[in-house]
């Protein structure tokens, strides 16, 4: 009888430490539930609120339309940059005296050429009585009526050459 005693003791002891260690695993996973629970309400919308899902997914449809905004921007930088290829955006003046007894340097040869050398030199001569204005095209930096020296000067110093 002693031994069934003992044995009953035993079963009785092993069973309480059975479920002491239910009841923590049933407190853990209770507050894991919890948890998780919290965590989930505020994914959801409360009163018309926007749930934080409904914000990542506009968010990501913004970054959409920015993207496309930005390729849209970039073309139209290129084609800008195309057409000021184009502009007569390089400009030079050279002032002289034409005429060794008139002071004051009023004559001038003026350059006006795009980023590959085309363009025009504009010259206008002083003198006492009279002022005269020529036009000369250019190509590539070159023109088909020989340029005089304040010219080729205006127009080196509008290509940047020095």
């Amino acid at each position: 009888m002693l031994a069934n005693a003992a044995t009953r003791d035993t079963v009785l002891l092993v069973a309480l430490i059975v479920a002491v260690g239910a009841l923590a695993v049933a407190v853990f996973a209770v507050a894991r539930l919890s948890r998780l629970h919290r965590s989930y309400a505020l994914l959801q919308a409360a009163e018309g609120r926007e749930t934080f899902v409904d914000v990542v997914a506009r968010t990501r449809e913004d970054f959409a339309d920015l993207s496309a905004d930005v390729a849209a921007i970039g073309q139209e930088l290129s084609r800008t940059r195309r057409e000021l290829s184009d502009a007569l955006r390089h400009v030079s003046v050279v002032r002289y005296d034409a005429f060794g007894d008139m002071g004051g340097r009023f004559s001038f040869s003026a350059a006006l050429l795009d980023d590959s050398g085309d363009g025009l030199v504009l010259t206008s001569i002083h003198g006492r009585t009279e002022t005269r204005t020529y036009i000369k095209g250019l190509t590539s930096g070159d023109s088909d009526i020989e340029l005089s020296p304040e010219e080729t000067q205006a127009v080196r110093l509008a290509r940047g050459e020095h």
